[in-house]
C-alpha cells in the first residue's frame, strides 16, 4: 500500500514581493520625491482606484510606512504623511553622524582594490552631476556613494540602524542641495572623505564623514531660514 502523498500546495514565488509590499515601495518612492508632501492626507480610495487595488493590502502598506516612521496614522482622522520638524532634524543628524562616522572609519580599513575602484567611479558621477548642476542626480549618486560604504564597512547593526534613521533624513528631500553652493560645498567634503579613505586615515575618514553630515544640517537650517 503506497504511503499517502500530502497534498500539493501552490507554490508561491519568493522573490516576488508580496501586493502590500509593492504598493509600500510605490508609495515610499512618492514620499521622498514629495509627489505625496509631508503633512499631506492620504484618500485611500483615491489611491485604490489609482493602483486598481482594494484598500485591504492599502491599509497594510500604509502600515508598513508608518512602522518606518514615514507617515502617521490617526485615529478617526485618517493617514498623514509625516512632516519632520526643526527639531527632529537636530536629533537626528548628530545620530547620523555618529553612525556614517563610524561607517568610514570601517571602510577605511576594509576596503579592497574593487571597493575603492567602485567609490571612485561614483565619485566621478559626482563631479559630472556637480559641474552640470544636477541637484536631483547628484542626491541619487550621493546615496549610492554612502550605501557602497555601508556594505564595505560590513557591519550589519550599523546598517540596521543607519537605514532607521536615513528614512528621516530623505523626507527632507535633496531640497538643501538647490541651496546656492551647497552642491560644490559637497563635493568638497567628498573628495577629503575620499582622500582620506585613500590613505586609510580610519580616524581622519570618519572625522570628515562626521563633519560632512552636520554640514549638511547647517545647509538645512539655511535653507529654511531663507524660506
Amino acid at each position: 500500500m503506497n504511503a499517502r502523498q500530502p497534498a500539493s500546495r501552490p507554490t508561491q514565488n519568493l522573490g516576488t514581493p508580496a501586493l502590500y509590499e509593492q504598493v509600500a515601495e510605490r508609495l515610499r518612492t512618492r514620499i521622498f520625491a514629495h509627489d505625496l508632501a509631508p503633512g499631506s492626507w492620504i484618500d485611500e480610495q483615491v489611491l485604490a482606484q489609482e493602483y486598481g487595488i482594494s484598500r485591504t493590502p492599502l491599509r497594510e502598506a500604509l502600515k508598513v510606512l508608518a512602522a518606518e516612521g514615514l507617515v502617521v496614522l490617526k485615529p478617526r482622522r485618517g493617514c498623514y504623511v509625516t512632516e519632520v520638524s526643526e527639531r527632529d532634524l537636530d536629533e537626528v543628524f548628530p545620530v547620523m553622524a555618529l553612525l556614517e562616522g563610524q561607517v568610514a572609519f570601517e571602510a577605511a580599513r576594509r576596503a579592497t582594490s574593487a571597493d575603492f575602484a567602485r567609490l571612485e567611479a561614483l565619485h566621478a558621477e559626482l563631479e559630472r552631476h556637480a559641474a552640470a548642476g544636477d541637484a536631483d542626480r547628484f542626491f541619487e549618486v550621493n546615496g549610492r556613494f554612502h550605501s557602497a560604504l555601508q556594505e564595505i564597512a560590513g557591519n550589519r547593526y550599523l546598517a540596521q540602524l543607519l537605514d532607521d534613521a536615513r528614512q528621516v533624513i530623505k523626507l527632507t528631500r535633496r531640497d538643501s542641495l538647490r541651496l546656492e553652493g551647497r552642491i560644490a560645498q559637497s563635493l568638497i567634503e567628498h573628495r577629503e572623505i575620499l582622500a582620506a579613505l585613500r590613505a586609510r586615515d580610519a580616524d581622519l575618514a570618519a572625522r570628515r564623514m562626521h563633519d560632512h553630515l552636520i554640514s549638511g544640517r547647517a545647509a538645512i537650517a539655511r535653507l529654511a531660514t531663507a524660506g
